[in-house]
């Protein structure tokens, strides 16, 4: 799927999955049990935000901002937490994401995978020149691009 700076929205009936890429190189600090480590971001690298309960779409757009624009420091719970069962939206960032409803919510270190509701997961994300490779995706799922208002006004306001 082409995608420069905007956003893919994967979605089935109760879920989805907000997609984009990182657009620029940078530091992401991430904050797990046994210590802080950094990963280094690359432009085609994807910020994926998973909503496995479904919900309004604004908050995951919100999250993908703060974590592709202005750098947010991802936190890693540790298992049996129990805040991870409250989180919502959790967020992964890299070259390749899988999607997995068999894991803790928020205590997953490794970035490759992501907790996604049943009727998303095995989809896998791949950040490619130019777009998002996107393998494994169930039936029912709907792929679109994203758009807010904003955007919206911008195409129809085109001169």
């Amino acid at each position: 799927m082409p995608l420069t700076r905007g956003r893919l929205l994967i979605r089935g009936d109760t879920s989805f999955l907000l997609v984009g890429k990182a657009c620029k190189q940078f530091t992401l600090f991430i904050e797990a049990p046994g210590g802080e480590y950094c990963q280094s971001v690359r432009p085609d690298d994807l910020v994926a935000v998973s909503s496995p309960e479904g919900g309004p779409r604004e908050p995951a757009r919100m999250l993908l901002a703060l974590v592709r624009d202005y750098h947010l420091p991802l936190v890693v719970l540790p298992k049996g937490h129990p805040g991870s069962g409250r989180l919502k939206l959790i967020v992964a960032v890299a070259d390749e994401i899988l999607l997995a409803c068999d894991i803790q919510r928020g205590t997953h270190p490794d970035q490759h995978l992501l907790c996604s509701s049943g009727e998303l997961a095995g989809i896998r994300l791949c950040g490619v020149e130019g777009g998002v490779g996107i393998g494994r995706l169930p039936p029912g799922a709907v792929i679109e691009y994203d758009e807010t208002d904003e955007a919206r006004s911008t195409k129809n306001n085109s001169y």
